[in-house]
């Protein structure tokens, strides 16, 4: 999984004062768990662009002033009125420990039920994953190359390398609806079929 940096700096005071203080600079108070204790920093607010205003999922060094952790987003809070980040949690990442996070899922494939007229519709945009730091996936497949019209793809049918899918196994994934003129146009050959020919004698 592709891997971002943030540089901040640590937070000698945690109060909310100081974290009002920080807001009104363009900051954004933040906190890593999961290691020995919790580690509470700042960094500018243009710093999570490319992490929090996206479809992709990544990892996250954060530099503070040299000492560096490898962190996933956790948690984030926005201002409901001026949708400005106002809190993010971190957690810290272990090589040895397996990690949940959600990554988005890439549509791959030429349906056979889409040229025919078929709406695709994708049910899971993104799907939650299991795996060490190391396997975390940029992404996970669904391959859509065998699907007619009406056909669903489940989360059975994905492939997985060095990683789960923490999903129950009737997840669909995504699927070929039939379309209105898809469907108008098999009601009308369906007609034509039943009419008897013209000028054909009984």
């Amino acid at each position: 999984m592709k891997s971002i940096t943030i540089k901040g700096s640590e937070r000698e005071s945690v109060g909310k004062k100081a974290t009002k203080a920080l807001r009104d600079a363009g900051m954004v108070p933040c906190v890593i768990y999961g290691g020995s204790q919790p580690v509470h920093f700042a960094a500018d607010e243009r710093a999570f662009k490319s992490l929090v205003y996206t479809p992709n999922a990544h990892t996250v060094v954060v530099d503070l002033e040299g000492k560096s952790a490898n962190v996933i987003l956790q948690d984030i809070q926005f201002d409901p009125v001026s949708d400005k980040i106002l809190h993010i949690d971190f957690f810290q990442l272990n090589d040895n420990k397996e990690i949940m996070m959600e990554v988005p899922v890439k549509v791959v494939g030429t349906s056979p039920g889409v040229l025919l007229g078929g709406d695709l519709r994708l049910n899971q945009r993104r799907l939650k994953v299991k795996a060490l730091p190391k396997n975390l996936p940029d992404f996970v497949e669904a391959n859509i190359s065998e699907l007619q019209m009406g056909n669903k793809l489940y989360i059975t049918k994905l492939e997985t390398k060095n990683f789960k899918l923490m999903h129950p196994d009737n997840t669909v994934v995504a699927q070929v609806k039939i379309s209105r003129a898809a469907m108008k146009a098999a009601q009308e050959a369906a007609k034509a079929a039943k009419a008897p020919a013209k000028g054909k004698k009984k």
